[in-house]
């Protein structure tokens, strides 16, 4: 029996109205019996269960032939059969099962019980694990791309956004100037390990389970290598028990975790861009109109970030979704199909795409001011923390000194409402004879008034950072080169992915097409 989370089915169908309607709703009218020609290229069926129960009996009926496990007399007929039920689902209001058990009637139907030879060595276990493994892997490429596709944008915007200087904060607080598109590209780092996770998750999930049939294996000699090539998977699980038992029920919940990163990621981005909406003066805003923003009913002069509320919830809704897999595979025995339902692993992967699609709307809609953000950190002290570098790296007086001298700098600033570029120099002089005078260092400030101006100086400090990674214009151009350099070796590893299944599909296809054909136009019964 299967067992169903009832908290996460109503997540579901709260976030995915569709697919509650989906669940609930009746089998389609039964198909005409006349079989139809293959759909066009615009009425290609969606790979779901029933597409790939169609083509696992297509290779089954192909290979099995081919090693004699089928007699090939009967084979071409029994292949007539498969073609016209997959035909005929094809077809608006086409019946489309799911599951082997509903299946396995229309293949009856259509070329009698001779076609259940086709089983030889076959369980709903592998064959669901089969496609279940196979839907997984095609969500795994649309995440990957619209990762991809929003990483784009948000290194195109770094790219347009080098030398514009910003604060960045800590714990709330306005903490040190920095490079805004320096400050996009970690978070393009972090998608990038998300790139990485979905490429080595793939590589685990794109493997054929077909031939183990329940745990261990079948005394039939199925060919699986060819099988899975067939199918478009790179490789097989080895392990007949872990198969269905183990395997499929860890491919949910590594998803979910890939999910997981993903909308922690796009939820701090989010919420970062938020802490601008609650200052009168924001350096960071959304373009209004477009569905962006939107007027407040009460106050006239609220412009509220709808959209930035919008992908939070989005994010929200993924993180909501990714828990349900370990939760339903937690404390259960293996190979329970607990986790395992394709809708519900499905609308996880398209919950996380659709936060992504929105994080890609706020960064177009971002914008910038970076005359705003200047004065911004003019206003404060952000660049305290240069005097004591370079106090040390240039005079050699200890960090620890010359923090408490730059300490004492911002509270008598504080007190007195002085910003940072106004600091009168003699004060500088005065406090930092006091930092020092239980030392051994000189009393005299090192540093002369053009020196000690310069050192506050936001832009100059930005630009002036010389460890690798840093915001300098030359680490930036590195950084922005191999960041692209990474996004288009990503879009090539898709497209590599997708043609390779596509490519196994044709070539089943033509094998297939070929034993129909060698029925001398016998027909199915």
């Amino acid at each position: 029996m299967r067992h169903s989370l009832p908290a996460l089915g109503i997540a579901l169908a709260l976030a995915f109205p569709a697919f509650a309607c989906a669940q609930a709703a009746p089998a389609p009218a039964a198909s005409s019996t006349t079989s139809p020609a293959k759909p066009s290229p615009a009425q290609t069926p969606p790979r779901d269960p029933f597409f790939w129960l169609g083509e696992i009996n297509k290779a089954t009926a192909v290979i099995n032939t081919d090693q004699g496990l089928l007699d090939k007399s009967m084979a071409p007929r029994l292949a007539a059969g498969v073609a016209k039920v997959i035909a005929d689902g094809n077809q608006p209001g086409g019946k489309r099962p799911a599951t082997v058990i509903t299946f396995e009637p229309l293949l009856i139907q259509a070329a009698g019980q001779d076609i259940t030879l086709l089983h030889a060595g076959r369980s709903s276990q592998d064959m669901h694990a089969t496609y279940r493994a196979a839907i997984l892997r095609d969500k795994l490429l649309e995440l990957a791309d619209q990762l991809n596709a929003t990483a784009k944008t948000l290194v195109g915007l770094a790219e347009r956004h080098a030398d514009t200087v910003v604060p960045n904060y800590t714990n709330g607080v306005a903490a040190q100037p920095n490079s805004y598109g320096h400050y996009l590209l970690g978070f393009a780092a972090g998608l990038d390990r998300d790139a990485q996770r979905i490429r080595e998750a793939y590589a685990r999930v794109d493997r054929s389970p077909m031939g183990t049939t329940v745990l261990n294996g079948t005394s039939w000699p199925l060919d699986r290598k060819r099988m899975a090539k067939y199918l478009g998977f790179g490789a097989l699980v080895d392990n007949a028990y872990d198969a269905s038992q183990i395997s499929s029920m860890d491919e949910p919940v590594e998803v979910g975790s890939i999910v997981t990163s993903i909308a922690l990621r796009t939820g701090g981005f989010v919420e970062d861009v938020m802490t601008q909406y609650a200052q009168s003066r924001p350096w960071i805003l959304l373009q209004e109109g477009g569905g962006n923003t939107y007027v407040s009913s009460a106050m006239p002069q609220k412009r509220n970030p709808g959209l930035l509320n919008d992908t939070r919830s989005a994010a929200s809704t993924a993180i909501t979704l990714a828990m349900g897999p370990i939760i339903q595979t937690h404390n259960i025995t293996p190979g329970m199909s607990d986790p395992k339902d394709v809708k519900q692993n499905s609308a996880m992967v398209d919950s996380a795409i659709s936060a992504l699609k929105r994080w890609d709307r706020v960064l177009k809609a971002m914008v910038i001011s970076p005359d705003r953000a200047l004065e911004e950190l003019s206003s404060d002290w952000t660049a305290s923390q240069e005097l004591a570098d370079v106090l040390m790296r240039k005079y050699k007086l200890p960090f620890r000194v010359g923090h408490h001298f730059a300490s004492e700098v911002v509270e008598y600033a504080k007190e007195k409402n002085i910003k940072p570029l106004d600091f009168p120099y003699d004060q500088a002089r005065r406090i930092y004879a006091e930092a020092v005078k239980d030392s051994k260092y000189p009393a005299g400030l090192p540093m002369d008034e053009k020196e000690f101006r310069a050192t506050l100086d936001p832009v100059a400090i930005v630009k002036n950072r010389a460890t690798v990674g840093g915001p300098q214009p030359a680490e930036m151009q590195r950084m922005l080169k191999e960041a692209n350099e990474r996004l288009a070796a990503q879009d090539t590893w898709i497209k590599e992915r997708r043609a390779f299944i596509d490519g196994s599909l044709a070539e089943l296809d033509r094998a297939f097409d070929q034993l129909v054909a060698s029925g001398n136009g016998d027909k199915p019964r």
